[in-house]
């Protein structure tokens, strides 16, 4: 797979579980030939990205290319802004991982419209910009505490996703294992070899939807 990315630079953006990535996805990418800057913000949901506001509520970290993984954890952070990334970093590929903070886990159902509403303002302001983008949806987890995240809230979240991403191109993290095949530490949070695996089959996907990315951005 050496390559199979090579001209690509990505930008690519998420909650805590892309903060956990930060080395795994973002090496796998490069390892395929992309240029990578990653942002991540802890509890960050699709709404978060569009306006400099509120603080990153459990803190916020960045990668750039070969560099170190920059994490800043204190909340008075602000937000990172999308528009703001693509000025600095110039990208031809947006990867978005985001879909967990919006599913609502531990609640009666999920809110359909405030969820379209997220993520039809963030795929607006990647519409305006011209680039390709795909969008990774949330991965298995445990019902257990603090999470609650049932199999069920992952497959519901994950179809309403796959309807409303578009431009983006939509990337179903729950082809790539089994539930409960990857063990989490808290009920969402993988262990350290399930973000492996996971970054692994992520970067495949990106590979696999390359001549899309490479038509569309031109």
């Amino acid at each position: 797979m050496s390559g199979a990315l090579a001209g690509l630079v990505i930008l690519a953006i998420g909650d805590s579980q892309m903060m956990n990535m930060m080395t795994t996805l973002h090496n796998s990418l490069e390892s395929a030939g992309a240029v990578v800057h990653t942002y991540a913000m802890c509890g960050a949901t699709a709404a978060d990205w569009i306006y400099k506001s509120t603080v990153a509520s459990c803190g916020r970290g960045e990668r750039h290319d070969k560099g170190p993984v920059l994490l800043e954890n204190q909340k008075t952070e602000p937000t990172y802004v999308l528009s703001d990334l693509i000025a600095q970093n110039h990208p031809n590929l947006i990867l978005v991982e985001l879909g967990d903070t919006m599913a609502g886990y531990g609640l009666a159902q999920i809110e359909r419209q405030w969820v379209v509403e997220q993520v039809r303002a963030l795929t607006g302001r990647i519409t305006a910009s011209n680039i390709a983008c795909d969008w990774i949806g949330p991965m298995w987890g445990q019902l257990q505490p603090p999470y609650q995240k049932s199999d069920a809230r992952v497959r519901e979240i994950s179809q309403l996703l796959s309807q409303i991403v578009s431009p983006c191109r939509y990337i179903d993290s729950t082809a790539f294992a089994r539930p409960g095949e990857w063990p989490t530490r808290d009920g969402t949070h993988l262990q350290p070899d399930g973000y492996r695996h996971w970054a692994v089959d992520i970067t495949d996907a990106v590979v696999r939807l390359r001549p899309q990315a490479a038509l569309s951005s031109r």
